[in-house]
């Protein structure tokens, strides 16, 4: 049997003009089909998937004009081909301004037929074409940042690219710097709301007092300088994706309105009545233990299981270390760019370095030493003495400290950044006064939730991290 020259889609309420058509384009190769009206043609839209539909204007019901425009978002790359008679030329005029690719007038001519289908089946061609390699380039674009090789990371592409699609809520799990925000726009990017917005919040920098408002929005006069309504991040992210950062952090009374909005897809602005409802996909992460906080009544069961529809596990970097090289190659064009510089890569004893060290700060950290080095560089090559101090030590485990993270080496002077000068302050800060976060915070002059959300940032385990509640 031949290959069919593409599949037509013959709509015409006339039985016997149906019938005819439809045997002409088989005799010329063409596998076809027939609707007598514009709704039986919908249905048969995704069941036969035509290249072509070839349509009369005037029928009963849903007439050729409405098919025309509903099959723009049921069949996008279908082309539409509209039968007229001889006296209603204005109708198929409007038609080929609504997108149709030609018309043809009854009585049909088949060889005009047979002229007009080949044209328009060559556009359907030239579409699908198309349509096929925007899909390649937004997937190749979906994981554009997310350099991995290890067999972790290959499966969690397949997930992401498997549950994208869906609305259900995902949670990512992962020591920080693991990468869960770029998973998270991955998901975005491969799912149907990719050309709508991506709105991020990170629920541990902002107050208590302001994360309600920041995620639901206020009305006008709702607190002390509310001066006008706002729109919350569920409104922005309206027919998007909204990403919720150390979504651990939430307080209680907020947490009971999040799991309101996943029961119901509806909620209010802070100190309004009226009831809003968006169109929001949440993806949530933490680098806690959500469910150990459960069992502790320190989090919601029942919104961590609203959550936790579908779970992705990040693996720090020391678990996949086959992909430190990838990554660090990376990070120096990235950076070699940014800076004008022109470097061929890194020595073979600052590769053995990267690949030896613990990275407790997982891909940020190696990013950030990269940058460094980057900067560092003299020659071509960056050299393991342009590294961070703990690197060039030969630093290739961290002991862990009483509040479960890395601890972090005496600070390099020079050589070491402000990020790596405020861990060690912290972390000694905590073993001299016990672990206490209130004491840790009053000696610094920080505040116990910043001791706390940087403990987070720094990877302690779930149920290591002191409180500091109820301390002197």
């Amino acid at each position: 049997m031949a290959e069919s020259k593409g599949r037509i889609l013959v709509v015409d309420d006339e039985a016997n003009a149906r019938g005819a058509l439809s045997e002409i384009l088989r005799e010329e190769g063409y596998e076809t089909d027939t609707a007598a009206d514009g709704f039986k043609a919908l249905g048969k839209l995704g069941q036969f998937d035509p290249d072509l539909i070839l349509t009369d204007l005037k029928m009963p019901g849903l007439d050729g004009i409405g098919l025309l425009k509903a099959s723009r978002s049921a069949a996008p790359t279908s082309v539409v081909v509209v039968m007229t008679a001889f006296g209603t030329i204005d109708s198929a005029v409007e038609a080929i301004k609504l997108g149709a690719e030609n018309y043809l007038t009854k009585p049909l001519d088949p060889t005009t037929l047979v002229a007009v289908v080949e044209r328009a089946m060559e556009k359907a061609r030239l579409l699908c074409e198309t349509a096929m390699l925007r899909a390649r380039l937004r997937e190749r674009n979906v994981f554009g940042h997310i350099v991995g090789e290890h067999a972790a990371m290959k499966r969690l592409h397949e997930t992401v690219a498997q549950v994208a699609p869906s609305r259900s809520s995902v949670l990512i799990v992962g020591e920080s710097g693991t990468g869960k925000e770029l998973i998270a726009a991955a998901l975005h990017r491969a799912s149907p709301r990719a050309e709508q917005p991506f709105v991020r919040l990170n629920c541990a920098a902002l107050a208590e007092s302001l994360l309600e408002s920041e995620l639901f929005g206020h009305e006008k006069g709702a607190f002390t300088g509310a001066v006008g309504r706002r729109e919350g991040r569920f409104k922005q992210a309206d027919g998007g994706t909204l990403f919720l950062d150390e979504v651990s952090e939430i307080p209680q009374a907020t947490q009971v309105k999040l799991l309101r909005f996943l029961q119901e897809r509806e909620f209010e602005r802070v100190g309004g009545n009226d009831t809003l409802k968006v169109d929001v996909r949440i993806i949530a992460a933490t680098n806690v233990d959500l469910a150990e906080r459960a069992k502790q009544g320190r989090f919601r069961e029942d919104l961590y299981y609203r959550l936790n529809v579908i779970r992705l596990d990040l693996p720090p970097l020391r678990e996949r270390r086959s992909d430190i090289a990838l990554l660090a190659a990376f990070f120096l064009r990235r950076y070699a760019e940014e800076n004008g510089k022109r470097l061929t890569g890194f020595s073979d004893e600052a590769l053995a370095r990267m690949s030896a060290y613990a990275w407790p700060g997982n891909v940020r950290e190696l990013e950030h030493a990269v940058e460094r080095g980057v900067v560092l560089a003299r020659g071509e090559r960056v050299e393991a003495e342009h590294l961070p101090g703990e690197l060039i030590e030969g630093q290739k485990t961290a002991p862990r400290d009483r509040a479960g993270c890395g601890q972090a080496p005496p600070p390099t002077m020079p050589g070491s950044t402000i990020a790596a000068l405020e861990r060690w302050a912290i972390l000694e800060t905590l073993k001299g006064v016990g672990g206490s976060t209130s004491k840790a915070a009053r000696l610094l002059g920080i505040s116990p939730r910043k001791i706390q959300y940087k403990l987070h940032e720094y990877g302690a385990p779930a149920g290591t991290v002191p409180s500091g509640e109820g301390e002197p």
